[in-house]
């Protein structure tokens, strides 16, 4: 295989998580005293950090507000909300038939706080799938490229042997910022044309072409 690390988004690219996001986000702005997010405008920052996400769907908002929303977002996410989340199909079986491959490297780049990824890596076992991770709350949030180049460094991979892995346009912007390969998956929560803006390598309608794709 032509890439010795595979770097993956997490929610939108591994997890369907979407409908708790949104739902959750729009609860913190309610409690927040912001009042109604849209959910397009939710959908659009899925993949930043939550402080950049906040400042891109509240445009002015105070200091204090923002830090309430931020709390209560939290909230909701972890205690409040039972929205189901699962991987997309496919996902279990693809990163298994990846892990197979003893020289492999495979990564997580996310929005999501190193908090946040911890839990879930616990909930469902996933974090022994990876080799390293990276998450908005230890390093710059997408699209700045500071995660992808600190994973590179860690695990010792030169971008042309590195691909990244997103549904948003902040994934392939990253990317695109180092010159890395990207890979496009449609099924997530940017819409097809605004990812082919990004020029990626390969645009995948479901996890299985990309793991496919991969093994050509």
């Amino acid at each position: 295989m032509r890439y010795r690390l595979i770097i993956f988004d997490w929610d939108g690219t591994l997890m369907d998580s979407e409908s708790r996001i949104v739902g959750c986000m729009q609860a913190a702005a309610r409690d927040a005293g912001w009042g109604e997010l849209p959910a397009e405008s939710v959908r659009d920052i899925i993949g930043l950090g939550l402080p950049e996400a906040i400042a891109r769907m509240c445009p002015g908002i105070a200091p204090e507000q923002a830090e309430r929303l931020r709390e209560r977002y939290t909230h909701h996410f972890v205690a409040a909300d039972h929205t189901p989340m699962a991987f997309f199909p496919g996902v279990e079986e693809g990163i298994a038939r990846l892990r197979g491959r003893s020289e492999q490297r495979l990564a997580v780049a996310t929005g999501k706080s190193r908090r946040g990824l911890n839990r879930v890596f616990a909930a469902n076992g996933s974090g022994a799938w990876f080799h390293a991770s990276r998450t908005a709350d230890e390093t710059r949030s997408k699209p700045h490229p500071l995660m992808l180049e600190e994973l590179l460094e860690e695990l010792a991979v030169p971008v042309e042997e590195a691909l990244m892995v997103g549904d948003t346009e902040y994934d392939l912007e990253m990317a695109r910022a180092l010159d890395m390969d990207r890979v496009a998956v449609t099924y997530g929560v940017h819409a097809p044309e605004r990812l082919a803006a990004s020029r990626p390598t390969f645009v995948a309608e479901r996890f299985e072409a990309l793991i496919d794709w991969l093994h050509q």
